[in-house]
């Protein structure tokens, strides 16, 4: 992406979001965090964390698809397998 450029179509990006994953921006990318600090990568395509559990934030590394307990604090009850009620992957 081209911030110099006045061709607005040079400066546009596309992003997919996904219900229950991470966002997928067309790359090349520089990510400012949350203390200014800027992280980048020249991969045509990323994966940014949305759930904020990755060990490599703010890239995804999939910790999305990790089974979560649910129900009580301290993780007793039902386990979120990551797929819905008829057994379609949601992340």
């Amino acid at each position: 992406m081209r911030y110099d450029s006045d061709d607005p179509d040079e400066r546009r990006c596309r992003i997919v979001a996904q219900r229950a994953g991470p966002l997928l921006v067309e790359g090349p990318v520089d990510v400012t965090l949350e203390d200014g600090s800027t992280v980048s990568s020249d991969r045509f395509c990323v994966a940014l964390c949305t759930c904020r559990r990755s060990r490599t934030y703010p890239w995804c590394d999939t910790s999305h698809r990790t089974p979560e307990r649910l129900g009580r604090p301290g993780g007793a009850g039902r386990m979120d397998t990551g797929h819905g009620a008829g057994g379609e992957h949601l992340g």
